[in-house]
């Protein structure tokens, strides 16, 4: 089954996005890419948007995502081209209720256009290859749901053009949280100097503090107990995380959360460290990745052009055949 993602660079990429996101990233015929189109919906340096797609681009291929299958989304006008169809067949209705632009657009001042509409993009980044599978976090059910709907839409409107995708969910990596506030999820678009969020480019004596001072609470009893110990908690779902282990019975070898800490760090640091090395072995080769980044283009534009073609001559544009 195809399988596709996309990551946008929002901020730094965080342990969560690797347990949650790049680890998963293992299908040889699937697609991956930076999502660099989305990162324009809201107010952006773009100095700092060049900067941080390319370095999640390296992330990406030192962590191992297979080469071929890696991309930057703007090097592929398909997934434009893809989403202005699909915004001719999208409702303001079922727009206006994402989550996205409830919480930051919807009467705003100078609200971007592209906030309301790119839904639309996301679905063409899904549609545009057929995927069957979408390896995405929590907070992205709605998009994916939403994909689906629009898929169904066209296929009954205009005939079968659209595979329907199957969201597929993390175990534990999307329940990765932030260690100073653990009720909130540990964010990429956090600050760079935001001591709650274990960034993968971080220095290992920054993350090794980070992890030592991450909430907790004041009895010192490991257990697993997301309402009355959400501290403890997190840091137990990351070891699992880490350690593919389970966390209640992770819990079980601890009798103090210095200990657990301890632990903790060592595993995310046994992740991070191999990936860190990696990463700046192709930075020092900025032609390589270009030509890693070309093969993933190319195979992009070659995967995505018929069904954008089919789609186009579904909706009757003349022009659309190959």
């Amino acid at each position: 089954m195809t399988s596709l993602s996309g990551i946008t660079p929002s901020g730094r990429l965080t342990i969560g996005n690797h347990l949650g996101a790049l680890r998963r990233f293992t299908d040889p015929d699937g697609f991956y890419f930076v999502a660099n189109l989305h990162a324009m919906t809201i107010k952006h340096d773009p100095r700092r948007l060049a900067a941080l797609t390319r370095e999640f681009a390296t992330l990406m291929l030192a962590a191992g995502v297979p080469e071929g299958t890696v991309f930057v989304q703007s090097d592929v006008p398909t997934h434009a081209q893809l989403a202005y169809l699909l915004e001719c067949t999208s409702y303001v209705g079922e727009l206006s209720r994402m989550i996205q632009y409830k919480e930051k657009g919807n009467g705003r001042p100078m609200t971007r256009a592209s906030l309301f509409t790119y839904p639309c993009l996301m679905a063409a980044d899904i549609l545009l290859y057929g995927a069957e599978r979408v390896p995405v976090g929590g907070d992205q059910d709605q998009h994916v749901e939403l994909a689906r709907d629009i898929a169904i839409r066209f296929n009954r409107e205009y005939g079968e053009t659209f595979v329907v995708p199957q969201l597929n969910k993390a175990a534990l990596a999307t329940r990765v949280k932030d260690l100073q506030n653990p009720a909130a999820k540990m964010s990429k678009s956090d600050a760079d100097d935001a001591i709650g969020t274990i960034r993968l480019l971080d220095p290992p004596d920054v993350i090794r503090r980070q992890v030592m001072r991450a909430v907790t609470d004041s009895d010192n009893e490991v257990r697993h107990d997301e309402a009355n110990k959400p501290g403890v908690t997190n840091l137990l779902e990351i070891l699992a995380a880490c350690t593919d282990g389970d966390p209640v019975e992770l819990a079980k070898a601890y009798a103090s959360y210095g200990a657990l800490k301890q632990d903790v760090a060592d595993a995310v640091l046994a992740i991070i460290e191999p990936l860190q090395k990696e990463y700046a072995r192709l930075a020092t080769d900025p032609g390589a990745i270009d030509h890693l980044l070309a093969q993933g283009r190319d195979r992009a534009l070659e995967a995505s052009t018929p069904r954008l073609q089919a789609a186009a001559r579904a909706m009757g544009l003349a022009g659309s055949a190959p």
